[in-house]
């Protein structure tokens, strides 16, 4: 089993980062799926159709929802995802190289993914000076 992954996010912005995903990678080692949040919506009107898409990713050792803004709808929707009792864990700042690592590392649990998401967004940002 391993750990599966879904992107919530604004519109345009998940389903970007995973087509990125999927070219670089080809087939991805985890179950990805991406889900997008409408402008105006309100994250409890779509809390069964978001539980629907974390479900379809979860192989029985939790899901990691990555969101690309703390604080916004996706944030807020994925807030209430880790209520309903599938093991997840949030990590804010979706990009592309933090999808990257963690694909890179499908053998690590919830909680050790959590952290390389984390690690992947601070280390894909890179100050170049030259």
């Amino acid at each position: 089993m391993s750990v599966g992954v879904l992107l919530l996010s604004h519109p345009g912005v998940g389903t970007a980062v995973l087509a990125a995903a999927r070219g670089l990678l080809g087939s991805l080692p985890l179950a990805t799926e991406a889900f997008e949040v409408p402008w105006q919506a309100e994250p409890v009107e779509l809390l069964a159709a978001a539980s629907s898409a974390m479900r379809k990713v979860d192989a029985g050792d939790g899901v990691l929802l990555l969101t690309d803004l703390y604080g916004a709808s996706p944030a807020r929707l994925a807030e209430r995802l880790v209520h309903l009792g599938t093991p997840a864990r949030r990590v804010s700042g979706l990009g592309l190289p933090m999808l990257l690592r963690v694909q890179n590392y499908p053998e690590q649990d919830l909680e050790e993914l959590t952290r390389t998401a984390a690690a992947g967004a601070r280390n894909g940002v890179v100050v170049d000076d030259a």
